[in-house]
């Protein structure tokens, strides 16, 4: 079995060894396996470490039927020795992440009673999920507070290896699921946790945690949050986003929020201002067109082609029009750029069906529809001119009235 340097010492990034095995999997992904190793598979909720063996890169690591595969860009030639290199920045924020985890766990735990039942480190944030159906913002900023405060105190972190009888001796976190040696991690009177992940030596390194906010995750809570470097990224993110809308509104930070709320609400306003006056104007538009019908007789025929009206625009006109011609029928076709759109309606009093008429007359443009006897939309493409199809619906609709 490959040799886990990282268990060593976690801060090694350069190593030389042997390789055992050079492969691929079922997918065709070239991989090594190494007499030794300092890069760190995926586990414990832990992502793996990248970096390059004889210069080609390493883009995973997994380990697979008991060996560690180091997945590569290119296939390593056979070489007796491979020289290794981690990425340092990528294996130290996944240190700091995961020991902000355990210490973020361990408080939640004692002082708030509050279990962990998951844990996951993403590419930019970092959440746990809590056995609790909510969180108070005030808990939220008390669990922050004595989380760096334990940061600070810069506390040992040590890993080591002992039986399970050994391990037992200790205040674990959870009870342990294996029979064989453990790795405890330990930050004494904070956290005892049987861990596969690489920590630092101490909690100062993990420097700072940002909580920033949760959500509902079916019975748990998702707590998401930050560490380390992450936080100063995140605070950089939301600095950029203040400081373009301070370009924008000539205002003091603080009046931000106040600002942004105001300017909601006037959109708000004038958004259902201008749904109420397009409402109207679509009531003249519908006036309009059902006192001019292109045929009259028995059956009236409002038929109209626009461009560009949107399909809800055409459904809410169809609608506003069969309103005031109970023995019409009304044929609306929208010409767009690359398509074509159509409602087909009848009044109340037209024995027809629209929905037969539509499913003859769509296949001309490809079109797919629905709908109900009395009234069906759809859309298609320009196999045919508006007008030309416009006819064709009225034509339909016409046949399933005989």
């Amino acid at each position: 079995m490959t040799e886990k340097l990282f268990y060593r010492d976690a801060y090694q990034t350069e190593f030389t060894t042997k390789l055992v095995k050079a492969d691929q999997d079922e997918g065709g992904h070239p991989y090594v396996v190494l007499e030794e190793t300092a890069f760190y598979p995926t586990g414990g909720g832990q992502p793996h470490d990248t970096g390059s063996l004889n210069n080609v890169r390493v883009i995973d690591v997994e380990e697979v039927e008991g060996e560690i595969r180091h997945y590569v860009t290119l296939p390593i030639e056979e070489a007796s020795t491979v020289n290794g290199v981690v990425d340092w920045s990528r294996r130290f924020d996944h240190m700091q992440q995961h020991t902000g985890q355990h210490i973020l766990s361990a408080i939640m735990q004692d002082e708030f009673d509050m279990a962990t039942v998951s844990f996951h480190l993403g590419k930019d944030t970092v959440s746990i999920d809590l056995d609790v159906e909510s969180l108070s913002e005030e808990t939220l900023h008390k669990v922050e507070q004595r989380v760096n405060e334990v940061i600070r105190e810069n506390r040992s972190i040590e890993a080591k290896w002992m039986t399970v009888d050994e391990a037992n001796q200790y205040p674990l976190r959870k009870s342990l699921s294996v029979d064989e040696a453990v790795r405890l991690v330990i930050i004494p009177d904070i956290d005892y946790n049987g861990c596969g992940g690489t920590h630092p030596r101490s909690t100062g390194e993990v420097q700072m945690i940002k909580v920033l906010g949760w959500t509902r995750q079916k019975r748990n809570v998702r707590l998401e949050f930050v560490c380390g470097n992450r936080v100063l990224e995140q605070l950089e993110k939301k600095h950029s986003v203040l400081s373009g809308i301070k370009t924008q509104m000539k205002r003091p930070e603080e009046e931000l929020e106040h600002e942004v709320s105001s300017l909601i609400k006037e959109s708000k306003a004038k958004d259902k201002q201008l749904a109420e006056q397009t409402a109207q104007l679509l009531d003249y538009e519908a006036r309009d067109l059902a006192a001019s019908p292109q045929e009259t007789g028995e059956v009236s025929i409002v038929q109209r082609v626009f461009e560009n009206r949107t399909i809800k625009t055409l459904q809410d006109l169809g609608k506003k029009i069969v309103e005031q011609t109970p023995n019409g029928i009304v044929v609306l076709v929208s010409e767009q750029e690359e398509q074509l759109q159509f409602v087909l309606a009848q009044g109340s009093d037209v024995s027809g069906n629209m929905k037969e008429a539509a499913q003859q007359a769509i296949p001309l443009i490809e079109a797919k529809g629905g709908g109900k006897p009395g009234f069906v939309q759809g859309g298609g493409t320009k196999a045919l001119k508006a007008e030309e199809f416009a006819n064709r619906l009225k034509e339909a609709a016409l046949e399933t009235m005989k």
